[in-house]
């Protein structure tokens, strides 16, 4: 059978592929293109979690995509919404006859000869090929077969239930249970004020505190605005008034980390009351957005253990027991149920093989061109979100630089864009500078960035907006060529 041939492949059906569709869609109308996507359905994030109380950790006006309009009353959004969200955009732009359900891609294989990517997808029990001239991953960045659990000792002898968030299963009764969460991250203060509502009591593990700030559910003057004006018109305004609020506090949390600390813990106080050990409970090791802060909607964590449903230990466990954990300071906590809030393993590219002109390539040994490229690695770009914002405000510039990219190379007839690193002497960094779990176990397969632009990776929406949106394509480190075979050869390949 012929191999069907794409202008474009999207690798991934969630909120960044659905968006890069979108984006290919009104920038590139003449584009072939499909998506494919390992799962049964769209959604990606917001279809694999299921667990309760499941979230936006940042508000839907800057995770909503630019060009759509969030108009529900609630600004942290619950996982259904999202879902439909997503959903809703893909049908209404056309976008879902054109996905490939159960395409789990393999492998991208990069000829320089025909200026092709031979893509290979698992589908049910065989390998499916397709070609495509350029290769967009929206694919995420964790793993989503499974998360990340340490090595507890003794959890065999645990006699209740043990699950991941990442995958909770449908017949779990907690209604009046002894419920321990292990964690303290976006999950984790998630789960526990939910939980806390029907269980017996939740409680919150951690070894070390986080950041956690509360925030009003609804944005008063978003909804006031959405009843005055366009609709678009009001999310614009929203959606700057939001990055910009944001901005400015990254900025004075960076410069200032000490009063920003104190100011946090200071509303921490306020909602706890002056008796709680904040010291002990929510005093992190770290300054703020040294790892993300966690925010929680309308303080519903700090009223649940106000309340005595839920509390905070923070210890480490010693082992798992037959009733619950014994902890390395003695304590014990029963427990009926027991849930491992303990993270993600983070992947870049599905884990998808690449590789160029017959050399397999290691992501960490390439280093980072924009924040979605990579050097010496044609015609593919990754979506990554930013660390300290909302990831789909990356997810957009990122899908629409990918087609300026194409536009470009169709006006000057070039096929193939590819990132060189210059010659001399550049420092090179770490890909994220980010002291999370999560983050730092995964550093060894992440590639790296540079000191100096375009090999800097901003964590700054304004910096790249300048240089996506509005930075020239052709920037003298973008290499731009055409295909090595002559053209009969690559038709008849």
């Amino acid at each position: 059978m012929a191999i069907e041939h794409f202008d474009v492949l999207i690798v991934g059906a969630g909120l960044s592929g659905i968006g890069a569709a979108y984006h290919l869609q009104r920038d590139c109308p003449g584009k072939t293109y499909a998506l494919l996507e390992a799962r049964a359905a769209i959604g990606g994030t917001w279809d694999l979690f299921r667990y309760p109380g499941i979230r936006s950790d940042s508000d839907m006006y800057t995770l909503g995509y630019a060009f759509k309009p969030w108009r529900e009353a609630k600004a942290i959004a619950d996982g259904p919404s999202i879902l439909r969200y997503v959903r809703e955009t893909a049908d209404e732009n056309g976008i879902t006859p054109r996905i490939r359900f159960g395409h789990k891609v393999k492998r991208a294989s990069w000829s320089s000869e025909t200026a092709t990517w031979t893509v290979e997808a698992e589908h049910e029990g065989r390998i499916v090929k397709l070609t495509c001239g350029f290769l967009s991953m929206c694919s995420g960045y964790y793993n989503y077969d499974a998360g990340y659990t340490p090595d507890f000792p003794g959890t065999e002898r645990f006699r209740g239930r043990i699950v991941h968030p990442q995958h909770w299963p449908g017949d779990l009764d907690y209604a009046g249970k002894r419920v321990v969460v292990i964690g303290s991250g976006a999950t984790a203060v998630t789960l526990v004020p939910e939980m806390a509502r029907t269980a017996g009591h939740v409680t919150m593990l951690q070894r070390s505190p986080t950041y956690v700030v509360s925030r009003p559910a609804e944005d008063g003057l978003a909804n006031w605005l959405r009843a005055k004006l366009p609709a678009m018109t009001a999310y614009g305004i929203t959606r700057w008034k939001n990055v910009l609020m944001q901005m400015l506090f990254f900025r004075i949390a960076r410069k200032k980390p000490e009063k920003t600390k104190q100011q946090l813990l200071g509303l921490v106080r306020e909602h706890l009351g002056p008796d709680y050990d904040v010291e002990t409970h929510f005093t992190p090791r770290y300054n703020p957005w040294d790892q993300r802060l966690c925010l929680v909607p309308d303080a519903d964590l700090f009223a649940s253990i106000k309340a005595g449903t839920s509390s905070v230990v923070t210890d480490q466990i010693e082992t798992f027991t037959e009733d619950g954990l014994l902890l390395k300071s003695g304590q014990t906590l029963p427990a009926d149920i027991i849930v491992t809030a303990t993270g993600l393993r983070m992947q870049l590219l599905g884990e998808m093989e690449v590789v160029v002109d017959g050399r397999k390539i290691a992501p960490h040994e390439t280093t980072s061109y924009k924040g979605m490229m990579f050097s010496d690695v044609p015609n593919l770009a990754s979506t990554f979100g930013y660390t300290n914002a909302s990831w789909t405000l990356k997810a957009d510039l990122t899908a629409e630089y990918v087609c300026r990219l194409l536009k470009h190379m169709d006006r000057t007839g070039a096929q193939i864009c590819t990132p060189r690193l210059p010659e001399g002497e550049m420092e090179i960094e770490p890909w994220l500078d980010f002291s999370s779990g999560y983050v730092q176990r995964a550093l060894a397969v992440l590639p790296r960035q540079g000191t100096k632009v375009p090999w800097k990776v901003h964590q700054n929406y304004a910096l790249d907006l300048m240089a996506l949106r509005y930075g020239r394509v052709d920037d003298g480190t973008m290499e731009f060529s055409t295909a090595r075979a002559p053209a009969k050869a690559r038709e008849a390949a």
